[in-house]
């Protein structure tokens, strides 16, 4: 299969009802299967953590790096390329949404990345994670990001995926949030990296070479912990934000340009796999660069 079959076979897995408590079933459903396909490439640590009384998990699959290369005396000529690049997608939905868009995209790109980077390494170790409850205050993340913070641990770069895979191509099918029409097209066709200050030169990397591989991009850097522009606050990135590391996230920019976010409409039928291909295809190019 080429990558937009792969993506779309994903997707009729993962696409249906699966909130953690009025879709218990579709949710066990989705985390078997994200489970089985990690755990392909490697051990899926199945990660709990508690809301509320209840166990929630995520799934963690690590990734080593190429053997980085050797200095003087043997030594490794960048510390920071022992630092992981943590990459997650959140496999909940809100009630009532089969979520194809929100966040249905992001897993089936998470699953073909894992893939990608088990057969052909980075320089840097790559960490996949599957996430719960984003849409319950992103409690996955905030577990996840408190762990690094509580060991003391650095990360080279957190790139949350969150809903990849809706493309408009008509004029004035784009909005944003006030101010920022000035500065970026009116066309919602494009993929859009929203990062703090501290991503601001990978961002550039990610966008020039996600550009290269004929996917449009834009990016939006957002200075105290975007809370300027609350609108660039919505997804797993921002726990890691609030726990001062880089992290950037990967956006279709949702509500913003998709009728159908958070409603039963959010269907396989209305994505644009072609445009979802060209995203994963783009990221798998420009990850690299990084």
């Amino acid at each position: 299969m080429d990558l937009k079959e792969r993506l779309h076979s994903h997707l009729i897995q993962i696409v249906r009802d699966r909130n953690p408590y009025l879709a218990s079933a579709g949710h066990f459903y989705v985390q078997q299967y994200i489970r089985e396909e990690l755990g392909q490439w490697g051990t899926v640590e199945i990660d709990d953590f508690a809301v509320r009384g209840r166990i929630h998990h995520n799934f963690i699959l690590d990734l080593p790096p190429l053997n980085p290369p050797l200095g003087k005396g043997g030594k490794q000529e960048k510390k920071q390329d022992n630092l992981p690049i943590i990459i997650g997608a959140h496999y909940d939905t809100v009630p009532g949404t089969p979520g194809a868009d929100d966040n249905a995209t992001g897993v089936a790109v998470l699953l073909e990345l894992a893939a990608e980077f088990a057969s052909r390494p980075l320089k840097y170790p790559v960490q996949l994670v599957a996430f719960d409850m984003e849409e319950y205050g992103y409690f996955g993340s905030s577990h996840h990001a408190a762990k690094y913070k509580q060991q003391q641990q650095s990360i080279r770069l957190m790139i949350s995926l969150e809903m990849l895979g809706y493309c408009n191509n008509n004029p004035n099918s784009q909005s944003y949030p006030a101010g920022l029409k000035y500065f970026y097209p009116n066309c919602g066709n494009f993929i859009a990296l929203i990062g703090n200050l501290r991503t601001v030169s990978d961002m550039i990397t990610l966008s020039r070479n996600i550009r290269k591989s004929g996917q449009p991009c834009e990016w939006l850097p957002v200075p105290n912990r975007g809370l300027i522009v609350p609108d660039t606050r919505r997804s797993d990135h921002v726990p890691f934000w609030d726990n001062g590391y880089p992290a950037i996230m990967v956006t279709d920019t949702a509500n913003m340009r998709n009728p159908h976010y958070h409603q039963p409409s959010d269907k396989i039928e209305t994505l644009d796999l072609d445009f979802l291909a060209g995203v994963c295809g783009g990221l798998v190019d420009a990850i690299r660069y990084i």
